[in-house]
């Protein structure tokens, strides 16, 4: 499908559609992810019986969140009546068999969430109830700003939207087959709203493969009884079991088999592994649970925590409730060492999907939804390591990050009780043809320092108060950026007010953290896309030798691009900003400006 021109007059609307259209072929296209499922956003059903879209239809004007500012397309729908319904048509070509939804439920008054139901139909028919929750969502936040709280006094809320899945039951979906969220009297909530769902029609079970153990062999015991937010108090805790085997395939040169079923890791431990295979049978199938007891009096590290080892084919989920630990909040997997491979795991409900470091390591076709903070970190600091080059993440799904959806990050230093510790940057880094959408409290993307880094043809879309794609320094800890490319990406309805900051879809410089050091040198950033972003497309800070090349912004809610936008200073550097084009800019607005005086841009062929 080509992709469509829009003129200076489309409507926020139109521009959503648009770039659900693009969203939609994405993955069958240069830029963005495969996937094994197709996604239908919600506002491009067929609406009944006064179900409603919702969307963003102007800037926020204040740092704070909405549901339609933190949605996928920054639209839903919402069901908030009997009857009301939203459907659409299995076009895939292929039988659905699974489904996977987010949305948004009420909060209970006093916080902590609530469950109900909410009923699908197929062709008209009911079909079955899904399980939905608010116990993972709905945290709240005041003067302090970025605070991790489910208590409703404490401010305005956030993270609004969770993710629930299941298997359809009776026969597939068909092709051609229509099938729909509908509420009735039934379900319970005073509203349902409806972000997205993910379709698909996952394979068999993979089998147990030869020269591996089994973690019910060690005594682990498998659970039944759906987590819906929350673990099941009567579940066994096979956190011992799981070590136990994993210890034995280290002895034994052989590999961990995690079976069908959910197993639980009750407390705080993790398990830790090094030059093993970890794999189960599908990340539909095997799931490890963490449970952990709250409020958390104890520091909490990863799940996993693993040493040049491989992890696949399961899922990963626990009972936090916020990013902080009181709430049980740790990260999913720690990985360093060298050529590890994480592949074909979906995480949930984290405080972090992968936090990577060493040297020839690989992230790739995962998913990562509704996370805590970041999807996928990779760095140089994971596990006590000091170095992070030659990795790469590559065709991962992640959707819902509390922060930075996927992150490049060069620490220089870090201060610890023995003292500051002082690591290597960073070095060639990949990351290309990731999906990040919905990036509720951070970067879709950031790249943090290091060299020979390359971000290419990965789509980015809605981030709710921050920038797109950031390529520049974290911190005053963080490491120099030099010698990079950014190319082929695809950054759609980005930027955010977070701190008041109107930030722009795409930020080339230092300080974009807030802290305006460091340096941010020889970039390359040619052939993105920036469409519909809710402030300036481009924004310069501080940088020398940018080579701003062959981009298209189309739409922009602000100015196109802008050296020295607000509070990003760019009071010294140079970029050659050459065969650019900018359309559709509002009245008012400007498709270039360079307003530092010390700031040198060598201007030529651009199109505006």
């Amino acid at each position: 499908m080509k992709r469509s021109k829009l003129t200076p007059t489309l409507t926020m609307t139109a521009l959503a559609t648009a770039a659900s259209l693009l969203a939609a072929t994405h993955a069958h296209a240069s830029v963005g992810a495969t996937t094994p499922f197709t996604s239908y956003e919600a506002e491009a059903g067929t609406l009944v019986n006064g179900a409603k879209v919702v969307s963003l239809t102007a800037a926020p004007t204040t740092r704070f969140a909405s549901p339609e500012l933190e949605s996928s397309g920054h639209a839903y729908v919402a069901l908030t009546g009997n009857n009301q319904e939203v459907w659409w048509t299995n076009n895939t070509g292929k039988p659905i068999s699974f489904i996977n939804v987010r949305a948004s439920i009420p909060d209970a008054p006093g916080g902590g969430g609530i469950t109900a139901t909410l009923n699908l139909y197929v062709n008209g028919v009911f079909r079955q109830h899904l399980n939905l929750n608010s116990r993972q969502s709905w945290i709240y936040e005041g003067q302090q700003y970025q605070a991790s709280d489910q208590n409703p006094a404490s401010g305005k809320p956030r993270a609004f939207f969770d993710e629930s899945h299941a298997f359809i039951v009776g026969d597939p979906i068909g092709p051609g087959s229509t099938f729909s969220l509908r509420k009735d009297s039934d379900n319970t909530a005073d509203f349902y709203n409806i972000d997205v769902i993910d379709v698909e029609n996952p394979p068999a079970p993979l089998a147990q493969p030869a020269n591996s153990i089994s973690i019910t062999s060690c005594g682990a015991v498998a659970d039944t009884a759906p987590t819906n937010g929350m673990g099941n108090p009567n579940a066994v805790d096979s956190t011992s079991a799981i070590q136990n085997c994993i210890n034995q395939a280290q002895s034994q040169n052989k590999s961990l088999w995690i079976p069908q079923g959910t197993f639980y890791l009750k407390g705080t431990n993790g398990l830790v592994a090094k030059g093993i295979t970890i794999e189960g049978a599908g990340m539909w199938y095997s799931t490890i649970y963490r449970d952990v007891p709250l409020p958390n009096a104890n520091g909490l590290g990863a799940i996993f925590q693993v040493t040049s080892s491989t992890v696949r084919n399961f899922h990963v989920d626990s009972n936090s409730r916020s990013r902080e630990p009181v709430d049980g909040a740790g990260g999913a997997m720690d990985t360093t060492g060298t050529n590890w491979l994480a592949e074909n795991i979906w995480t949930q409900h984290v405080l972090s999907g992968f936090w990577a470091s060493g040297t020839g390591g690989t992230v790739r076709n995962n998913r990562l939804t509704s996370i805590w903070a970041d999807g996928c970190n990779l760095n140089n600091v994971a596990l006590d390591a000091t170095v992070g080059n030659y990795l790469t993440a590559t065709n991962n799904f992640v959707r819902g990050t509390g922060d930075d959806g996927m992150a490049i990050n060069s620490v220089n230093y870090n201060d610890t009780d023995h003292g500051r510790v002082f690591y290597s940057p960073m070095s060639n880094i990949t990351q290309t043809n990731n999906t990040i959408i919905g990036a509720w409290n951070g970067k879709a993307l950031g790249v943090y320092g290091g060299s020979g880094h390359l971000v290419a043809n990965n789509y980015i879309a809605d981030t709710a108060r921050y920038t797109g794609l950031g390529v520049g320094r974290f911190g005053v800890n963080g490491s120099d950026l030099h010698s990079s490319r950014i190319t082929g990406n695809t950054i759609v309805r980005s930027g955010g007010n977070g701190f008041d900051q109107g930030q722009p879809a795409l930020h080339i410089g230092n300080g974009s953290d807030g802290q305006n050091v460091g340096i941010v040198d020889d970039i390359e950033v040619s052939n993105n896309t920036i469409l519909a972003s809710l402030y300036d497309a481009i924004g310069f800070s501080t940088s020398t030798n940018i080579r701003l090349e062959q981009n298209t912004v189309t739409g922009p809610w602000r100015n196109g691009v802008v050296i020295g936008a607000p509070f990003y200073p760019a009071p010294t550097g140079s970029a050659t900003i050459s065969n650019n084009t900018v359309g559709g800019i509002s009245a008012g607005k400007v498709p270039y400006a360079n307003y530092s005086t010390g700031y040198q841009a060598t201007l030529s062929g651009n199109n505006w």
